[in-house]
């Protein structure tokens, strides 16, 4: 018994026919990312501007496919700006890329379709997979739709005007049209030389264009003013033109006036020539001048009002002087001035002083803290001032007692705390090097700050507490920038007591 070949199965025949159509319709869909198993290189380019590139679109060398676009997105170049980056998918077999090689998107229809050109360098070092190509080596085509749109409404406009002004300059002037055709041999006869003269380098023809280009430029911020010019000389040419006879009468005597200059310029050939060496002097001043015009036109502009009260200054200025002298002839001025003198010289240590109990302790302040509390309670007449009538404790030697023998030290308290010694005058505001040492803007009470008293006095005598305190809760940190200070008096008996019989720190 013959058995069936595996040909003759209809349904391994159609199953291999389905695998076959869908393997091609997957290649067939794939192939713009290029076909899978086939080694590729992977670059990417950095462009200014992807120009509508899209994913799947080719890759040329020479006109020949040697791969696709596989990914395109935005990115921040170096300098700032927003481009794109494309991300390359190259065959192998297009070799090395030269690292001089160019690229350039191109349009590969009217329609819009593009692709990637690359021009390949002469460079020995090539591209490595995955390098990112800088966008100074890519450039992209101007699109077409960019160059018609520079035919806006208002330019098409503008050339129909021109073409109507065209075809009205040449209707019926044809004889005119022939006479000039027949003039222009001539003409071109003798405009040779005159071109050759001109294009000569010695010329300096480009100079000239340069220098029109720099007046133009001059001359523009002062444009309005040209436009009244030109307004107020055709004003002035109407009515010269008014009498017919008078310019007629000055056209004739231009050709003497023209015969007489000419022979004076043979005369004022030594002054031209002083002239250009002047000229050619004041060169580099010039250059500065132009740079400087900015500036001195808004100088021009404010002092242009200040000069114009000037004279009614000058006039108060020498009432002023006249009032100045005769207060510097009274004999009495010297004399205020020394006086002056001296009691500034008195209050300049002083403020040194007493500066930082302001600035920095802000004594004022924190004196007036609680004076509030003093009429804070009303009555039937207004406001009621309180106070607190402070007793003094019952000790030896005690504050509130009479013909005490020595500093309270709260020996023998009979009744209520004991008390001590406190008086600390001439107490710190800073630091030697101006840092915050309130002493009498602080609160509590300390012990044993007496060093020159017998050991059992628990009393604060020394007029510097060790240590530095810091500022008051409303003070600053240290002596503000720029103000002058001392620690201490530079003025009376104190000043000269040595720093180290103060407790300084």
């Amino acid at each position: 018994m013959n058995r069936p070949g595996i040909a003759s199965n209809p349904v391994l025949i159609g199953a291999v026919t389905v695998l076959v159509v869908v393997v091609a319709v997957f290649l067939a869909y794939n192939a713009n990312q290029g076909l899978p198993f086939v080694p590729t290189t992977e670059l990417r380019v950095r462009v200014d501007n992807g120009a509508n590139l899209v994913r799947g679109n080719e890759i040329r060398v020479g006109g020949t496919r040697v791969g696709v676009i596989e990914d395109m997105k935005p990115v921040r170049l170096d300098d700032g700006t927003t481009g794109a980056e494309l991300k390359l998918k190259l065959d192998k077999k297009v070799g090395d890329v030269p690292r001089d090689s160019k690229f350039r998107i191109r349009p590969r229809s009217a329609l819009g379709l593009k692709y990637l050109e690359i021009q390949k360098g002469s460079s020995r070092q090539a591209f490595r997979n995955g390098d990112t190509i800088p966008p100074e080596q890519a450039s992209y085509s101007t699109e077409l739709d960019e160059v018609l749109g520079m035919f806006d409404e208002k330019t098409r406009k503008a050339s129909q005007v021109n073409l109507r002004g065209f075809g009205d300059t040449f209707a019926a002037r044809g004889r005119d049209v022939g006479r000039t055709i027949e003039a222009l041999p001539g003409l071109f006869e003798h405009l040779e030389p005159v071109m050759a003269t001109l294009g000569d380098p010695d010329t300096e023809l480009q100079r000239m264009f340069d220098e029109l280009a720099d007046a133009a430029r001059v001359v523009a911020p002062v444009s309005q003013q040209n436009a009244a010019l030109f307004t107020s000389m055709a004003d002035t040419f109407e009515a010269i033109g008014r009498d017919e006879q008078a310019l007629k009468d000055f056209i004739s005597k231009s050709p003497p006036t023209m015969d007489t200059a000419v022979a004076s310029f043979r005369v004022q050939r030594p002054f031209l020539r002083d002239l250009e060496i002047f000229a050619n002097d004041m060169a580099p001043a010039t250059r500065e001048l132009r740079e400087a015009l900015p500036p001195l036109n808004s100088a021009l502009k404010v002092g242009t009002p200040v000069q114009k009260r000037a004279p009614e200054l000058n006039d108060q200025l020498r009432k002023t002087f006249v009032t100045v002298r005769e207060l510097a002839e009274e004999p009495g001025t010297n004399a205020a001035l020394r006086g002056l003198t001296v009691t500034v010289a008195t209050l300049n240590p002083q403020m040194r002083y007493y500066g930082p109990f302001v600035t920095v302790c802000n004594g004022p302040n924190s004196f007036f803290t609680y004076l509030a509390e003093h009429f804070s309670e009303e009555d039937t007449t207004g406001q009621l001032q309180r106070a607190l009538a402070n007793t003094t404790p019952r000790q030896k030697n005690s504050p509130g007692s009479m013909g005490a023998s020595a500093p309270a030290n709260g020996e023998e308290v009979r009744e209520g705390n004991a008390a001590f010694l406190q008086a600390q005058d001439y107490g710190a505001a800073i630091t030697r090097d101006g840092r915050a040492d309130c002493e009498a803007g602080q609160r509590g009470f300390i012990e044993r700050n007496a060093r020159f008293a017998d050991p059992k006095y628990l009393i604060a005598r020394d007029p510097r507490t060790p240590g530095v305190q810091g500022p008051t809760w409303t003070g600053l940190p240290r002596v503000p920038e720029g103000q002058t200070f001392t620690d201490r008096p530079e003025t009376g008996p104190y000043s000269n007591m040595p720093f180290s019989e103060r407790g300084g720190k």
